[in-house]
This record gives C-alpha cells, structure tokens and sequence, in this order.
C-alpha cells in the first residue's frame, strides 16, 4: 500500500531524475496531514459551534492562570491566531457572551479580555472531544512512535526559529 505522496515521488523521478526529490516525502506528507487533520478538527469544532480560530482563543484564556485573562497581544503571542485575525475573533466571541473586554486598570489605554463563564463552560466541554479527536487522528501510531514523531517535529520547529523560552 502506498500513499498519495508515493505516486508524486515516483513520477517526479520518472520526470526528473536528475533531482533529490527526497524533501518532497516530508514536506508533502505535512502538507496533505495538515489538510486532513484541520477537517478533523473543524468537524469537532463545528459541533460545538466554534471554528478553530475562536477555539484557541478559548482555549489559550483557558489554560492561562485565573482569572482566565490576558490582554489582545498576549493572546496573539500564545496562540495560533495573527493579530489581523484577534480583532476580529475577540468581536466574535464577546458577541456570543464567551469572552469580555475591559479596560486596564494600570493602562488607560490596555484591554483586558476575560473568559466568561459560558465561555468557560464551552472551553470545558470542547476540550474533551478535541482531545478525542486528536487520539483517533493519532490511533495509527504506538505511543513511543507519536513521541518520536512529536520530538523531531518540535525540532523541526525550532530550526525553523518557532522557538519559545520555557523559563
């Protein structure tokens, strides 16, 4: 049995054998797991009427310490949303009474967004099942193969300067 990414080296070295298509065996099998992979998880989030955006947003208040809060920069840093994109998920959100905006006490100008309890109550239901979903995606690898395989993509993140100081 081979995967699509198989077909793709094959012909490519039937085309061009002249060049070290060996990249394309990792490179391409990221790209097509990640596509794979966000329909998963987009299913799951849809269930719960989220969208993978609102979901880290979410999730990223609730893993941070309580009161569950962080201001629009610190959420853009520890998540996976673009600070074009907060704006606008932060509008969402707090329309749906997941999340609210108040002002700094500190800073005229700072905003603090908060988990609401709803948004809480959402998170802590989501959760369960996101992590479901990510064993099944997962189910095909042993436990020490995913820790392999997490261990050399955390490297490969890191050389490509996604690196996060721990301390």
């Amino acid at each position: 049995m081979a995967d699509h990414v198989d077909l793709v080296l094959k012909q490519w070295h039937a085309q061009r054998p002249d060049l070290d298509v060996s990249p394309m065996a990792v490179i391409g099998r990221l790209a097509r797991l990640s596509r794979l992979i966000d329909m998963e998880l987009r299913r799951t989030f849809a269930a719960h009427g989220l969208d993978s955006a609102s979901f880290d947003v979410l999730a990223t208040l609730r893993r941070s310490d309580p009161p569950h809060r962080l201001t629009p920069a610190e959420l853009m840093r520890a998540s996976m949303v673009t600070s074009g994109a907060i704006t606008q998920r932060l509008d969402r959100l707090e329309s749906r009474g997941l999340v609210t905006r108040s002002p700094s006490e500190s800073d005229g100008r700072g905003v603090y967004v908060t988990l609401t309890e709803e948004g809480y109550a959402l998170i802590e239901r989501v959760l369960p099942d996101h992590l479901a979903t990510e064993h099944r995606v997962l189910a095909a690898l042993s436990g020490e193969r995913r820790d392999a395989l997490a261990a050399m993509l955390g490297d490969l993140l890191e050389s490509l300067g996604d690196a996060t100081d721990m301390s």
